[in-house]
């Protein structure tokens, strides 16, 4: 199973940007551990991309196809604008999780909306950096479920 972790701007300044909100990990400890819990499964495989760019960031959403069975992503401050984002994911059909590390409904008024989410398969808010972690888990058991119900379809014909 192949599973695309992307990282929107300035994910990559984690453990230097505004600790009090999003921790002192960096973003390599971060992919550090989900590589670590990946291998603990089995079988997955993690590709991990970071782009400040949305342009970049939709390229990578639509190579996705064909290539990866799912995606996680942390939009970060494209969740509240970008259109082109959500299309992208829409497009793909990709079961996606979307990831904030802050609870982004604690936050200000603007923060508070995703155009994301209404196509993702799920949205993990607040944990921290463990919510990649629970994003795992997440894309895993939709993926696992996804095949289940393709292995039972093919029985049936």
């Amino acid at each position: 199973m192949k599973i695309m972790v992307i990282q929107g701007p300035n994910i990559n300044m984690l453990g230097i940007r505004e600790a009090a909100i999003y921790g002192a990990m960096k973003m390599e400890d971060i992919h550090d551990q989900m590589k670590l819990a990946a291998s603990q499964q089995g079988g997955i495989e993690l590709e991990f991309f970071q782009s400040n760019f949305e342009g970049e960031i939709v390229d990578k959403i639509q190579e996705c196809l064909g290539e990866f069975d799912g995606i996680i992503i942390n939009p970060a401050g494209y969740s509240h604008n970008s259109v082109a984002i959500r299309d992208a994911i829409a497009a793909v059909s990709l079961p996606t999780i979307e990831v904030h590390i802050s609870n982004i409904y604690q936050r200000e008024e603007f923060r508070q909306k995703s155009l994301i989410s209404p196509v993702c398969s799920g949205t993990i808010v607040g944990f921290g950096p463990f919510g990649y972690h629970l994003a795992l888990v997440g894309i895993l058991q939709i993926c696992d479920q996804i095949e289940k119900i393709k292995a039972a379809n093919q029985q049936q014909q």
